[in-house]
């Protein structure tokens, strides 16, 4: 399935949480980064569009929180070598495009580009994440939402929607997404750790 990449989502869940500006400046958007420094407002601008999300809510960095605990368990029981980098900003004026994303990590090295990043959707609508994270050349995008996860792979220049990670190809998506549905972070962590230890020794 290739994803098209219009500037704009189609919503299917109300837009209180986000308002959309049009026919913003690049410049524009720099001087209200810094007038909503602090407010915990996110912003996210793509030709000329800019989107402001309010502050996310507890559910959206419960979910974000357990679903990088999980992978990042994976990563250490596979003993991948991994840099986190948060949700550091990312894009430039000559991509017209800029996002804080959920989640995103380096694998192996550190590299200027996050090589997967998380999306937590609670809301839908509002600028396409993914043709920003295109124009950056971002190699893999997964989007969680009501607990299950969407795996985008960036093939010949364009997203495509795969059934598994592949940067993570051994990686059990629904296995990682059903632990991400339990109510406890803890104990879905701790569970998921022990399961990955004992297929990773099984299969020595």
């Amino acid at each position: 399935m290739t994803v098209t990449n219009p500037v704009l989502e189609k919503p299917t869940t109300p837009s209180s949480t986000y308002v959309l500006l049009y026919d913003v400046s690049w410049e524009q958007l720099e001087q209200l980064d810094v007038t909503l420094a602090g407010t915990g407002a996110r912003l996210t601008y793509l030709d000329g569009v800019l989107e402001i999300m309010s502050p996310l809510s507890d559910d959206h960095e419960d979910a974000k929180s357990t679903l990088s605990l999980l992978l990042e368990a994976y990563f250490r029981e596979k003993r991948i070598r991994f840099y986190k980098r948060g949700s550091a900003t990312l894009g430039r004026e000559e991509k017209k495009g800029r996002r804080e994303p959920d989640e995103s990590y380096n694998i192996e090295t550190k590299k200027p580009i996050p090589d997967l990043i998380l999306e937590v959707t609670v809301t839908s609508g509002g600028i396409n994440k993914l043709e920003i994270y295109k124009r950056l050349g971002v190699p893999e995008v997964w989007y969680w939402e009501d607990g299950l996860i969407s795996v985008y792979s960036l093939q010949a220049g364009m997203y495509q929607k795969v059934t598994k990670s592949v940067l993570l190809p051994d990686l059990d998506l629904e296995l990682i997404a059903r632990h991400s549905r339990m109510a406890d972070q803890y104990d879905a962590v701790s569970e998921y750790s022990q399961i990955i230890a004992i297929l990773t020794k099984s299969q020595i």
